[in-house]
C-alpha cells in the first residue's frame, strides 16, 4: 500500500520567464492606432494587434504564456493575454484600437478587459462571431 504522497499546488501563475520573453520580441516601429482580433474558443483564446491596414504587428494566446490543457480557456487566462498584449502595445506606442472579437468562448471579455486595461482607449468592439443561417446538412433519408 504505502505511503500517500501529498503534494501542495500553488495557485495558477504564469511564469515570468515566458512573460519576459514574450515583452522581449516586440516591433521598434510606431504604431498610434490599430485592430485588436480576440479569436476565443473553448479550450483557447488567442489576441492578434493588426495596424489599421490589418497587417500583424504582434501576437500572443493563452498557449504562449504556459498554460495548459483546459486551463487556456479560462477567462484568467485571458485576461493574461490581455495584460501582456497592452505591455506590448504600450512599448508600440498604440493609443487607440477598435476591437474584433470572434469566438464563444470564456475569455471573450476578460482579454478586452485587460487590454484596454493598460490604458489604450477603445474606439468601436465588434463582434464577427460565425453564425450557421441553416446549419449543417440534413442527413439522407432512411429506406426501410
Amino acid at each position: 500500500m504505502g505511503k500517500k504522497r501529498i503534494v501542495k499546488q500553488q495557485g495558477t501563475r504564469v511564469d515570468s520567464s515566458l512573460k519576459a520573453r514574450q515583452l522581449y520580441r516586440v516591433t521598434k516601429r510606431k504604431i498610434i492606432e490599430g485592430i485588436l482580433h480576440v479569436h476565443a474558443t473553448f479550450n483557447n483564446t488567442k489576441v492578434l494587434l493588426t495596424d489599421i491596414k490589418g497587417n500583424a504587428v504582434m501576437a500572443s494566446s493563452s498557449g504562449s504564456l504556459g498554460f495548459k490543457g483546459a486551463k487556456k480557456g479560462t477567462p484568467f487566462a485571458a485576461a493574461k493575454v490581455g495584460e501582456v498584449l497592452g505591455e506590448k502595445a504600450e512599448i508600440v506606442g498604440i493609443k487607440e484600437v477598435d476591437v474584433v472579437i470572434k469566438g464563444v468562448g470564456s475569455g471573450r471579455e476578460s482579454a478586452v478587459r485587460a487590454f484596454i486595461g493598460k490604458g489604450i482607449a477603445l474606439r468601436s468592439l465588434i463582434d464577427r462571431t460565425p453564425v450557421p443561417h441553416n446549419g449543417p446538412r440534413a442527413r439522407k433519408a432512411r429506406r426501410v
